[in-house]
């Protein structure tokens, strides 16, 4: 069984007992349950139920697990002939959570 959301502007699949790093958000503490309420699709493996644009009644179920850091993104300007160069860097900051159940 799987789902398609939308959070932050994606859609993601997802499938229960799935580790998935979301938008960070500062006020969901680790244990903390986050409820998906933006269902595109589901299917149960024989049947697909598509939503228009959500289906209602539908949702899953997170649970937060951490705050982690996404990989390091290295970002160089240089402009050519003036002797102008700079590197920097950033990691963005994402939330792990853990798809505990999906109901719809």
């Amino acid at each position: 069984m799987y789902a398609i959301i939308k959070d932050g502007g994606r859609q993601l699949k997802v499938e229960r007992n799935k580790r998935l790093m979301i938008d960070y958000r500062p006020e969901e503490k680790s244990g903390a349950i986050i409820e998906f309420s933006d269902v595109l699709a589901i299917s149960d493996g024989n049947e697909v139920k598509l939503g228009q644009p959500t289906i209602a009644g539908a949702k899953v179920v997170a649970e937060v697990i951490a705050d982690q850091k996404g990989p390091k993104l290295t970002i160089a300007k240089f402009r050519r002939r003036k002797n102008s160069k700079r590197k920097t860097g950033h990691r963005q900051i994402y939330t792990l959570v853990k798809i505990t159940e999906i109901v719809g």
